[in-house]
This record gives structure tokens, C-alpha cells and sequence, in this order.
């Protein structure tokens, strides 16, 4: 898969418009910043310098992947949980701070003009990678229907984003006992059937990614995966996150910041 070539690359220091949670888990955060940050494509991701919390030094950038980007407002939006020094850092910030961020980087999503529709599913974080997907896909004229899965029906995110850009949403849940694999690959060959499934999109889940790649072989659909995965330097050189992939039967190593984030799902090793 040969996704759109990285954009220019730039360090600068973006303005905190607005910083909020957005449930019990999620916070978004919503930074003023000029090109080349504001063009970012969907699949990309940043590199966020995160201020140090109380008693902490977190050293290296935390990778974060794209929840918006708006070159018109000059804006960036990003979603994330507090897990570690680095977003406790983060969540530290308020309306009229600055964050040194390094971006666009990485290769996104490519989304082929003679698609009909897609089906873009994600679960937990992945449902953030999504997202930009939907504003996306509306402009190219694809269809979207998006599978949103997450443990309880109060932590499904981007929901919105995706009903806003006029996309078929189905929510699948923990809680409710339907975000198990067999259930989703039931819905999948449902919408398989209704026509329409011309690539599958995806971030967030190796159970449902494996799903895909059956139904992908089964059915001749091609796909596309956002890999999540621990960075160091973001522009490949620290090879930090090798992973494999394979490629006509034989397992190659790739660099997911530089090779991806995006890459072909049905090579991707889940």
C-alpha cells in the first residue's frame, strides 16, 4: 500500500484554545497552529513535547495521532487518556498555554476515489485515529459506515464526528455483549451482503484486525490499518518500533513512524 506522501514536517509552539474531558477516560485538547500542523492527513500523528507534572521529567516526545486538523481555523485536535508522565503532563495544560509539537508526520489513510464506501471500525484509542476519516471521506464523496467499539456505551468516542459527516454509525459494546469477534464479523458480512464494502479501515484492535483480514482474503476487499505502537524519535531513525509485516509469504521488518502509521492490513502481522 502506497499511502500520500508525509507532508512537510515543522517544531512549533501551538496555542491551547480549549482542553476538556470529554467522558470519564477521554480528554480533548484543541491547539492553534499554522501549516504545516493544520493540513495533517488522516492516519498521521504528532510528536507532543508534554510539560512536566509535579515531581516528574518525562525525557522523550509522546507520539499522539491525529483527531483534527482544520487549515482553514489553523487548528489541531487531538484525544487522549491519562496513562503515563508524559499525559499527566498534558493534561496539566489550560486555555492560553503553549505546546511545543513536532508534525505532520508519518504516512496516513488513502483513500481511492473509485470507492463507493468503506467501513471504517476502531475500538478504544483507535476510534480517535479514525476520525479525520470521516470529514475525509465525505469530501471525496465515499460512503462511510463506522463500527465503534469500546467497553461501555459512555466511552464510544468520535460517534459524532462520524454521524456529523453523514456515515452509518453501529456501536458495539462490552457491556453489552456485543463487541466479541464473531458478533462484529456477523455485522461485517451483513453489510458485505447489502453491497457497498469496497475497503476496510481500521485502528485500535488485533481481534478485530484478524476478522478483517479474513473477510478482506474471503471477499477480495482490501483494508488499511493504523498501527499503534511505542515511539521514540517519530522520524525513524531510533528503530524503535520495528515491527513485521508480511509481504507475499515472507515476514519483512518495518518502522511504523516512518513506513506507517498506515499500512497494507492484509500484510500487517496481528
Amino acid at each position: 500500500m502506497s499511502g500520500p506522501t508525509p507532508t512537510s514536517v515543522a517544531t512549533q509552539q501551538a496555542e491551547v484554545l480549549s482542553h476538556s474531558a470529554l467522558n470519564a477516560e477521554y480528554r480533548h485538547l484543541v491547539l492553534r497552529a499554522g501549516a504545516p500542523a493544520s493540513g495533517a492527513l488522516p492516519g498521521q500523528f504528532f510528536q507532543l513535547l508534554c510539560p512536566a507534572p509535579p515531581g516528574e521529567a518525562p525525557f522523550l516526545r509522546r507520539p499522539m495521532s491525529l483527531y483534527g486538523a482544520d487549515p482553514v481555523s489553523e487548528t489541531v485536535e487531538f484525544l487522549y487518556k491519562v496513562t503515563g508522565a508524559g499525559t499527566r503532563g498534558l493534561a496539566t495544560l489550560a486555555p492560553g498555554d503553549t505546546l511545543d509539537i513536532m508534525g505532520p508526520l508519518g504516512r496516513g489513510f488513502a483513500l481511492d476515489p473509485a470507492w463507493r464506501g468503506v467501513v471504517a471500525i476502531g475500538r478504544g484509542a483507535g476510534l480517535a485515529t479514525l476520525a479525520p476519516i470521516a470529514k475525509a471521506a465525505r469530501a471525496a464523496g465515499i460512503g462511510v459506515t463506522a463500527v465503534l467499539s469500546a467497553r461501555r456505551p459512555e466511552l464510544v468516542v468520535s460517534e459524532d464526528l462520524f454521524r456529523d459527516g453523514g456515515a452509518r454509525v453501529i456501536t458495539v459494546t462490552d457491556q453489552e455483549g456485543t463487541s466479541g469477534p464473531a458478533h462484529v464479523e456477523r455485522l461485517l458480512r451483513g453489510l458485505i451482503a447489502e453491497g457497498g464494502v469496497d475497503a476496510f479501515l481500521t485502528c485500535g484492535s488485533a481481534r478485530l484486525l484478524r476478522v478483517q483480514q479474513r473477510l478482506g482474503r474471503e471477499f477480495g476487499i482490501p483494508g488499511q490499518v493504523a498501527l499503534e505502537q511505542q515511539m521514540a524519535c517519530g522520524l525513524g531513525m531510533c528503530f524503535c518500533c520495528v515491527r513485521d509485516f508480511n509481504e507475499g509469504g515472507e515476514i519483512v521488518h518495518k518502522r511504523v513512524c516512518w513506513d506507517g502509521p498506515v499500512f497494507d492490513m492484509l500484510e500487517a502481522v496481528a
